[in-house]
Formats: C-alpha cells, structure tokens, sequence
C-alpha cells in the first residue's frame, strides 16, 4: 500500500510539479533565464522513479523447491457463491502459480500477495490422494469425483476448473510417487501413512479387486453369468465397473485408491490342508526274549494336531470301531477362480474353514463306507462297501483315488482345484493288527533260520575250498605217490609173473634133466650152479685151502668139492650146501 502510494505521488509529481516551475527566470542583473531544462528534468527524475518503483514490484523469485502461489487483492470483481478460485481477475487467490526462478508481472507485488509453498512430494511406495477444493459439484450417485487419463492435465487448475469440468471434492485419480508443482489453494494432498501405502501384489498371489466406483459407461458393465455365478450375492463384472472386478491383477505395485476399491489378495500357490492328530493311538509291541518265544507290550501316545494343519483328523467307523485316519488335500485357486472365490466366501482362509473341511470329512466318511469297484463283467461300475477295517490299510490307493473324484466336483463349485488326495496310516485297533504281526515275525524267524543255514553251509563250503587251496600242494604229492605206487604194483605183478614163468621152465628143464641124469644128480647140479652164482656175486667168500682134499669112497663128491673152495668146517658155504642138501654137515678136513 505504502509502494503504491509513493508511486502515485511519483507519478503526481512528475505531472504537476513542472507546472509551477515558469519558462523563464528575471535575474537581479535583469536578464532572463530560461528554466525549461529544469521542468524536463523534474518531470525525467519522478517518471524514472516511478517507473522503478513500478518495475521493482513487478517480479519474484520463487526458490527451486517452491511454487509461487498468487492472491490477488485488488481486484475489480468478486468471486462468484460457492467458489474459491478465480479464474476471471476476480479478487482472492489465483488459478495461476509462479515457476521457480525469476517471474516477471506488472506490479506483481502491489496487486497480488505472493506466497511461496512447498512442492508436493509423494514417496516411494505411497501415493497421493487429492481433494479438490474447487469445481463443478459431485453427482448424486458419487462419492469421488470422475477418474482422469491424464493426471498433469488435472493438475493445471486453469484447466481443471474451465475446460477440463472437474468436480470438487475427493477425486479417484491419485499421484504416484514423485514431485509435483500444483496450486495447493486448489488442491489438498495426503501423500503419507499406513492407508495410502501402494498396492503391491507378491508373486505367487494376485488381487481381486471390489471396486465402490464406476469407471467406464454404464452399458458396458453388464454382470458375468454362468452356471456357478448364478449364486453370488456380489457379481463378477469387468474391469471399471461397480463390484467384483472377473479380471485380478496379477504380481506387481498398484497405485489405487483405497477408498474407492477393496483389495483382497488371494494366494495362487498349491495349499497343503492336512487333517492329522488329535486323537490317542496304541500299539502292541511284539519282541523275543532269549528263549526265543515272543512277548507283547501294549503302548499309548497322544498324536497332537500341528499348528498349521487345516483340522483334526478324520474319525472313520467300521465294523464298529472307531478309527482316526489321517490325510493330506493339495489344493489351488487358479488366477482365473479367483475373483469367484472372493465374491463366494471373501479369501482362501474362509474356504478351508467353510467349504473344503466340512466337504472333505463327509466325502471321507461316505467313500471309506463305500467305494466304487473297478468294472464288472456286464460292464458296469460296481458299488461295495468296505467289509473290513483292514481295507483302509489293504486298500488305500482305490479309496484315495474314489475320494479324489467325489472331491473334485464339489471343490470346483467353491473355485478350487484339487490335485491330490494322500492318506495317512490309520490308527488301527492293534488287536486287529497282532495276529498279523505274530504271523510276519514267525515267517520271518522261519526265513532267518534259513538264511542263516544257508550260511553255515557256505562257509562250511568256503573254509573246505580255503583248506583244500592250502593242501593243494599235499594233494598233488599224494596223488602223484598213488600214480607211483600203481606203476610199482604193476611192474612187481610183471616181476611176478615173469619169475613164475622162469621157474615153470626151470621146474620144466628140471624135470627134464631128473629123466635122463635121476633126481639126485640134477640136484647137485643145481646146487653147483647155485655156488657158482654165489662165488660169482660174492667173491671174499673164496679161500685157498691149506689141507689136502680127498675123496671119499662114495660117490658123493660134493664135500670135496666144497672143500677145494674153503668152504669146510664151519664154512658159510659149506653150512649151507649141507643144510640145502639135507645132509650133515661135512667132518672137518684132515690136516696134509
């Protein structure tokens, strides 16, 4: 005020100020002076000191991290009811922002006051949510105003509030992460805390989104039906529209607004829902003793239900025992079933407790009552029922596979896949189980006994071979003597047979000389010969005699002959000559 004030007197000044200043001046000599000079230049020095202190209100500069923002306080017109921004030189704070740097508008500093805000700063992994102060009103079916496509065309509010049409109020479109330069008399902006974090969608899930707000023309939002949404209390309808979008959003960040959609994120991944525990099983232990008879203890054990499984297990009754069978579903909700599943029961959890738990325990109970065999002879399914509690054991893979496909249907109406169906080892009554087990442990005593025979006869087989290698060189030597012995035999039988021949003809030859010689002579001839051979082989045995020999007057000469070879008296030759004859032994020589 105080500026514009001194400028109109500037102003004022260089206009009237010359006027009473005369063209010319008498001097005290007389003579004139012309004072022209000084009018002009009166008037050049206000004029410039006006125009400077116009030009010196007529600019700003803004910092580079603030946005200048105008309101204009002389102003001719007035707002119209019900607006704040002026758009037309309406006094109050301007459609306009100032840039940083240096912004140039004639008095801009007399008209207007100048305030310097903050930029709007949205940080990473959040997002800006605007409420527009200004603008055409919300219809009656809306709670935030209109979407935009293009975000920095909303945020010129000369745009926003003239050709753009926006609406005041909470908007739909948000600001992604980032720095903005915006009229902040025009728009307010929350960019931090918990609810305005970013939607991000982890891989392995995707988000089904309940939208409060229709995006796109009415026409084109038609509900999605089908045999199994025909149910919903909520419609799956396409993307943009009111309700249920059919379409998730698959992993990645999202920036939506939370006020305006619901998200739900829904796990994709295979579920394991185990039924297990919560029940007491007892076992009958079966041992030998060093007597090798068989003794039975009886045990108890409290199986608990692990934290993270669906529910207990499965209580089955056959043949009026009550048995607790333990089992394992995989399950999984596709991306495309996943917007039924939410619009059905609200999330995967509420499925497991509403739908699949109850609907498994009944088809468990129903198929281990009865199952479908495998085709008959007339080439129909045949239904039979489980006869004995022995068939969940004996029998498990048939009553699996019948659980899996009464499963599957049913778990299809819900938006869910199942892919498998295990079952556990029943708790059997052990008393069913004992005969059983005598029986295996006989058969297996029996088999051990066997194998262990078996290898006693091996070794008895390995230490004969270990001990017949070790002798292999006696063995040899011993045959070898038996080869020896065989051959002696053989060639003593040969002797044999030969000296039997010899002494045949020798008898023969004999024989033959007794006929002509008479037995007597062909003795002593034998004898002589006998001698001879003797003498030959043994020839010390033969000595010069000192006596003179003479003959008898028998005609045995044999003792003469004797004598000649020294072999009288105590003579070996002679003592066995005479023994061989048969005859005394010859008297002693006489001496010559």
């Amino acid at each position: 005020m105080t500026l514009l004030l001194l400028i109109l007197l500037f102003i004022l000044g260089a206009i009237f100020i010359p006027r009473f200043i005369p063209e010319t001046r008498t001097t005290r000599g007389g003579q004139p002076i012309t004072l022209g000079w000084l009018r002009s230049g009166i008037r050049v020095a206000l004029s410039l000191a006006a125009v400077f202190m116009v030009l010196a209100t007529s600019f700003v500069i803004i910092d580079q991290d603030k946005v200048g923002h105008l309101k204009l306080i002389y102003g001719v017109k007035q707002l119209p009811s019900g607006h704040i921004i002026a758009m037309s030189g309406e006094a109050g704070p301007q459609a306009e922002i100032l840039g940083p740097g240096f912004n140039f508008k004639p008095l801009l500093n007399l008209l207007y006051e100048v305030e310097q805000l903050p930029v709007t700063e949205v940080p990473e992994g959040h997002y800006g949510y605007l409420v527009a102060r200004d603008g055409l009103p919300l219809r009656p079916d809306q709670f935030l105003a209109d979407a935009w496509r293009d975000e920095q065309r909303m945020l010129d509010a000369d745009f926003f509030l003239n050709q753009g049409q926006g609406q005041k109020g909470p908007q739909l479109t948000v600001l992604k992460p980032g720095r903005y330069r915006l009229n902040q008399y025009l728009f307010e902006v929350q960019a931090k805390g918990e609810p305005l974090r970013a939607t991000s969608v982890p891989a392995g899930f995707v988000a089904v989104i309940k939208s409060n707000v229709r995006e796109i023309p009415a026409e084109n939002c038609q509900p999605i039906h089908d045999e199994r949404t025909e149910k919903l209390s909520v419609p799956l309808v396409p993307r943009g529209c009111r309700g249920v979008w059919s379409e998730p959003l698959l992993p990645g960040t999202y920036y939506l607004n939370k006020r305006a959609y619901e998200v739900a994120l829904v796990d994709t991944r295979i579920q394991t829902w185990q039924y297990q525990g919560g029940y007491v099983k007892r076992r009958i232990n079966l041992t030998l003793n060093q007597n090798g008879q068989i003794e039975q203890t009886a045990e108890r054990e409290d199986v608990v239900t692990p934290q993270n499984a669906a529910d207990n297990a499965v209580l089955l009754r056959v043949e009026g025992w009550e048995i607790p069978q333990d089992l394992r579903v995989l399950a999984q909700v596709t991306p495309e079933d996943a917007p039924f599943v939410v619009a059905s029961v609200g999330d995967l959890q509420a499925v497991e407790d509403k739908i699949m738990t109850p609907t498994v325990r009944s088809i468990v109970r129903n198929v281990t009552g009865s199952y479908v065999a495998p085709v008959d002879a007339r080439g129909g399914d045949v239904t039979q029922s489980v006869h004995r509690v022995l068939d969940l054991q004996d029998k498990r893979p048939q009553l699996e596979q019948a659980v899996l496909e009464a499963l599957i249907p049913e778990a299809r109406n819900a938006g869910v896949s199942v892919r498998e169906v295990r079952f556990g080892d029943p708790a059997l009554p052990p008393e069913l189980l004992l005969a059983r087990k005598r029986e295996q442990l006989a058969q297996q005593m029996t088999t051990t006994f066997q194998k262990e025979q078996q290898a006693q006869e091996e070794r008895i087989k390995t230490e004969k071979a270990r001990s017949t290698a070790e002798q292999q060189s006696e063995l040899v030597r011993a045959e070898i003597q038996v080869e020896v012995a065989k051959q002696d035999r053989t060639a003593a039988q040969l002797r044999g047979e030969g000296e039997k021949l010899r002494l045949q003809e020798i008898a023969a030859g004999q024989q033959a000389q007794a006929g002509v010689l008479g037995r007597e002579l062909t003795y002593q001839l034998a004898m002589v010969k006998d001698v001879l051979a003797f003498i030959a082989a043994h020839p010390e045995a033969v000595k010069v005699p000192n006596v003179l020999v003479e003959g008898g007057e028998t005609n045995n000469s044999l003792p003469a002959a004797a004598a000649i070879f020294g072999f009288l008296g105590n003579s070996t030759v002679a003592r066995g000559l005479g023994q061989t004859a048969g005859s005394p032994p010859p008297a002693p020589a006489k001496a010559p």
